[in-house]
């Protein structure tokens, strides 16, 4: 009996062992991984050259390969690619690109094994660089601004052309930052000005013409009107002179009497003043 309880003992001591040696071995193998992402391995150690033609048919020993995630369902955005290029004109520009990637989820062993976890950083920056000159080289400045979206539209198709080369999937491309050297910079303010001065000098010019314009047509009229006038005073006499000297007349007394520091004194010797008496009552 004691026999028996012993070896009972030994054998549950046993599979104690077998299963705890199973969870550690196996535990590397079952990794939390986030929906968002998606894993691969890669082995500690490299296989030796006999064992690389089979390798694919291994099977992948416990502790002999690390898990490494990789984003794949959300675009990140890029480090922002500023580069200086020259176009037609021999100037310099600053571009700044924003580019959103993401890597296929079918290519990720291959982009890691030929990139590495930093696909992103490797590729994109060459491949905008390519791309951009390639495309700012077709325009010259004027063309840069005012066929700004025809430009993006370009690069946009450009690089997620070339992206594909690489199994990175790019969901949007911008132009964010565009700006150009100081020399040309400098030049093209004074050329602003200079607009500005030439309209401002258009605009006096157009003034000194409508107020010339003006004048002559006033002189026509006050010209007219003196016609009129002494047409009319040689048919019907000069009452309406006289009519007009009364009229101002009036206009002139009025203006006179509403004045406190005007006195109307008329001719003759009906002249009535309040002086003050002299000699106590006299």
């Amino acid at each position: 009996m004691g026999s028996s309880q012993a070896a009972v003992s030994f054998l549950t001591n046993i599979a104690r062992a077998a299963f705890g040696l199973g969870a550690t071995v196996h535990h590397p193998q079952l990794l939390p991984l986030h929906c968002r992402r998606r894993p691969t391995r890669r082995p500690l150690r490299p296989f030796p050259r006999r064992a690389r033609r089979n390798r694919r048919r291994r099977h992948p020993f416990p502790h002999s390969m690390a898990p490494k995630t990789l984003h794949f369902r959300h675009s990140h955005s890029s480090p922002h690619l500023l580069l200086h290029l020259r176009y037609q004109d021999l100037q310099m520009v600053n571009l700044t690109l924003r580019v959103l990637s993401r890597p296929e989820v079918n290519r990720l062993p291959e982009i890691f094994k030929t990139l590495g976890l930093e696909y992103d950083e490797k590729v994109l920056p060459s491949i905008g660089n390519e791309v951009l000159k390639a495309v700012v080289a077709q325009f010259n400045a004027d063309q840069l601004l005012t066929e700004r979206p025809h430009v993006s539209a370009l690069v946009r198709e450009s690089l997620i052309r070339r992206a594909k080369d690489f199994n990175i999937e790019l969901d949007d491309v911008a132009i964010t930052h565009l700006s150009y050297g100081v020399e040309f910079s400098k030049a093209v303010e004074m050329k602003q000005v200079a607009q500005q001065e030439a309209e401002r000098s258009k605009f006096v010019v157009l003034k000194n013409e409508q107020e010339k314009r003006a004048a002559i047509i006033r002189a026509a009229g006050e010209s007219e009107a003196a016609r009129l006038i002494s047409e009319a005073t040689a048919k019907a006499g000069m009452g309406l002179i006289e009519l007009r000297r009364i009229e101002a007349s009036r206009e002139i007394a009025g203006t006179l009497a509403r004045t406190p520091n005007v006195s109307y004194v008329p001719n003759g010797n009906n002249l009535l003043m309040a002086l003050p008496s002299m000699g106590g009552g006299r």
